[in-house]
């Protein structure tokens, strides 16, 4: 009697497991630290509506049409923006114009971030570790919300968690990450500070053609990089979560920088 019981519990655990939309998985631990103190947080896998809505007050023909997306594995992604301290201990070097060690790094274009990238993997003997899809990136920035913002819609709540354009000059630069709030998956600095390259190229038709299964935009031809999440001298309707921008990968501004995404295999 008592077996019986204990089969019929494990099966309803299982069916109820895989009704979920997110994902998780629980052998994964959900931070990580590497070898040079970077930290990150773990995504879990699941679909999301990407882009902005029929409903949205702002219109941008490149932001529709909303489509619904899955991301189908979990990765990690990075905690913060990669800091000149950790760009230092790759690269020996640091072209950021606002210096401070916990500043994200800037003024580094496309290249730049992906020799960074394939130098990390090198020190960790990995080849895990690159930059976030486009679809990715809005997956992990919006963490389930379906809102012009991670938290809500709005924008006079969004000095709580970003550095942008606020009408004061005593703030138009980087800030050190992390002293806002994070997102509900606790990603900081998703909205502002600096923009961040991904891995896509830039379409502006692509929604109406791309997967809707772990999408990449990767024609060399378009020239130019999808940026994502807006800067320090941007004004609020930059950072929405369905915002995309773009640069040709050989731009260096001082308020574009980049994540890193760690893949779990």
């Amino acid at each position: 009697m008592k077996s019986t019981f204990i089969f019929i519990l494990t099966v309803i655990l299982v069916v109820v497991s895989g009704c979920s939309d997110t994902k998780e998985d629980l052998s994964v631990s959900k931070t990580h630290v590497n070898s040079i103190g970077m930290e990150f947080v773990l995504i879990p896998s699941g679909s999301f509506a990407m882009g902005s809505g029929k409903n949205a007050e702002i219109k941008v023909a490149h932001e529709f049409p909303q489509h619904n997306v899955t991301i189908s594995r979990n990765f990690y992604l990075g905690k913060f923006e990669v800091t000149q301290k950790q760009w230092m201990k790759i690269m020996n070097s640091n072209p950021s114009k606002f210096k401070g060690d916990l500043n994200p790094v800037e003024s580094i274009n496309w290249y730049d971030a992906k020799t960074f990238i394939s130098k990390l993997n090198a020190l960790e003997n990995t080849t895990k570790y690159r930059l976030p899809t486009e679809a990715e990136w809005e997956y992990a920035a919006r963490a389930i919300s379906e809102d012009k913002y991670s938290f809500g819609n709005d924008a006079g709540e969004l000095k709580l968690y970003a550095w942008y354009y606020e009408g004061s000059k005593k703030l138009l630069r980087t800030h050190p990450v992390g002293q806002k709030q994070p997102n509900k998956w606790g990603l900081y600095d998703m909205h502002g500070n600096v923009w961040e390259w991904t891995e896509d190229f830039y379409d502006p038709e692509y929604y109406s053609k791309s997967s809707l299964k772990d999408p990449i935009s990767r024609e060399s031809s378009l020239k130019s990089i999808v940026i994502r999440g807006g800067g320090w001298i941007n004004s609020a309707e930059h950072l929405r979560s369905a915002a995309r921008y773009y640069k040709t990968p050989t731009t260096k501004n001082d308020d574009l920088g980049f994540r890193v995404v760690l893949d779990i295999k």
